[in-house]
């Protein structure tokens, strides 16, 4: 149905867009600016209206016309073009037809296998075209998944002027897996009523609700003095850092945690007897708890602090997004026709909350609402990424039909 699908797929997915946590540019990288030129040129092609990429925040932005006089409103469809921190360079796309339920030989040479038995979801996709990774790389379907659903949908309506649809506006933006990406969107320049990110994972998922989020580093002075005269002298950073660890609540971590369930992560240590520093993120779904979270970060460094007779301990802290919920809920006509969409197309909703966030946590905030539509990859972020065609093909009926049902 979708005929340039799965090789748009199997182009961009090849084409290596990492974003760089440490950069300080817009784009983080400039593979994502050479892919933005990429897109704008295929946005082209295929017959999109006001194409733009502006310098200034990453995106590449174009619009559908409407084909109506019927009131409808301005829909976004958004997805990011970075991929996560995982090796993406010499992408190499495994496909594998009529699925058959077994383990997936990844890479013989190395010994790297997709099994249901670590992976019990891959039963879910018996009888389908998958894709995966040669096992030395992720995949990249975490988003390019959802850019050429986008693309193939607005190809779509493009090739069949008889489905009546209002405005639609579509974004492709930069630096998402790195948290910033949606920092400098445009939403009056973009000027949709509602938007959605094509950024999740498995058929039907539609989420509105995500996590608070905020990042801490824990920076901590040591002293250091010759080990044979240390006594009573010394003061191992390294030791501090263990402790101020083991002090916070050792449950709420991710590999103890689920649902709505908050936790601190600590993402990397590093470090000498003399200073040494911590990164950790915080969440949290309910804004009360993720407040709590910070306080103890706090409090956990102040009676180190009181316990050593110095400060020793310092913690620089900063919000990243909030909760999507809070300014959705108030709009909930974006979840309310997916939701109607996806039944439309006999996909069973998936409501749940965000174990993470995506732009759309940002952009809701700045007056767009933009909940999260399934994009069909599993197991992102690594060597077991895949996705399914049949999966990308379901997402892309499904903007179609968001279109068609928006038009009053």
């Amino acid at each position: 149905m979708y005929d340039n699908l799965l090789n748009r797929f199997l182009t961009y997915v090849k084409i290596d867009t990492q974003s760089d946590a440490n950069s300080t540019t817009v784009p983080s990288t400039q593979k994502q600016v050479d892919f933005a030129k990429i897109l704008m040129k295929d946005l082209e092609d295929i017959g999109m209206s006001d194409i733009e990429y502006t310098e200034s925040n990453g995106f590449v932005t174009a619009t559908l016309p409407a084909n109506t006089d019927s009131e409808a409103p301005v829909i976004g469809f958004i997805s990011h073009m970075d991929t996560a921190d995982f090796n993406s360079a010499n992408i190499d796309p495994q496909i594998i037809e009529n699925y058959n339920g077994e383990t997936i030989v990844l890479n013989k040479q190395e010994g790297i296998r997709l099994s249901p038995d670590d992976f019990p979801n891959l039963k879910n996709y018996i009888g389908q075209t998958l894709i995966t990774t040669d096992g030395t790389t992720l995949l990249g379907s975490d988003d390019k998944s959802g850019i050429v659903e986008i693309f193939s949908a607005m190809e779509y309506l493009i090739a069949h002027p008889e489905i009546r649809h209002g405005k639609i506006r579509v974004a492709f933006g930069p630096d998402e897996e790195i948290g910033v990406g949606a920092d400098r969107f445009d939403v009056d320049h973009f000027g949709a009523d509602f938007a959605y990110t094509i950024d999740g994972g498995p058929v039907g998922e539609l989420e509105y609700e995500s996590f608070n989020a905020a990042g801490a580093n824990v920076l901590i002075k040591g002293k250091n003095v010759h080990p044979g005269t240390a006594k009573d002298k010394m003061v191992n950073a390294l030791k501090l850092a263990i402790a101020y660890d083991q002090a916070l609540p050792e449950n709420e971590v991710p590999e103890r945690t689920e649902g709505r369930e908050g936790f601190y992560h600590l993402l990397g240590i590093r470090g000498t007897v003399d200073a040494a520093e911590m990164s950790y993120i915080i969440r949290d779904h309910d804004r009360e708890a993720f407040e709590a979270k910070k306080e103890q970060m706090k409090s956990v460094a102040k009676k180190l602090n009181a316990s050593i007779g110095e400060n020793r301990i310092a913690i620089a802290m900063h919000d990243q997004y909030y909760n999507m919920r809070e300014v959705i809920e108030k709009d909930m006509r974006p979840v309310e026709l997916a939701d109607r969409a996806m039944r439309n197309l006999s996909i069973d909703p998936i409501i749940k909350p965000i174990r993470g966030g995506t732009d759309g946590s940002k952009i809701s905030f700045m007056g767009v609402p933009t909940p999260n539509i399934f994009a069909g990859g599993e197991n992102f972020h690594g060597r077991y990424e895949f996705v399914a065609v049949e999966s990308m093909e379901k997402a892309t009926d499904v903007l179609i039909e968001i279109a068609k049902l928006a038009v009053n």
